[in-house]
């Protein structure tokens, strides 16, 4: 290598070429907060296609009221969080563009409920 340019390894390079597992998935990520603006860890988050009864994908929010959900993309979701003593809330997603969608949730506590 006289140029002074280092080769990739076949591997290296064969690795490059082949299409990951992960690779046409939309990932959504929600974080969730109390009005106070605390973050609210266990709140459920579960979404399904768009026009579709059943909810294919779930998630918990953990300890930072974070979460995670990895979708196909190139179609429309509905999202819902749910938290005991806050009020349900839908979110409609458009992964049909992109690869991400960023959220933020401050849910709203029941009326008359104790948190």
């Amino acid at each position: 290598m006289a140029s002074g340019l280092s080769a990739i390894p076949a591997r290296a390079a064969a690795d490059q070429n082949q299409s990951t597992p992960h690779a046409h998935d939309f990932v959504i990520f929600a974080s969730v907060f109390t009005q106070q603006g605390f973050s609210l860890p266990g709140a459920k988050v579960r979404v399904r296609r768009a026009g579709e009864k059943k909810f294919q994908w779930e998630a918990m929010s953990d300890r930072r009221g974070e979460l995670g959900v990895r979708v196909k993309q190139g179609a429309e979701y509905e999202l819902t969080i749910e938290a005991p003593g806050f009020k349900p809330e839908m979110r409609k997603i458009d992964a049909r563009e992109g690869n991400r969608e960023d959220l933020t949730f401050q849910l709203e506590p029941l009326a008359g409920g104790k948190l």
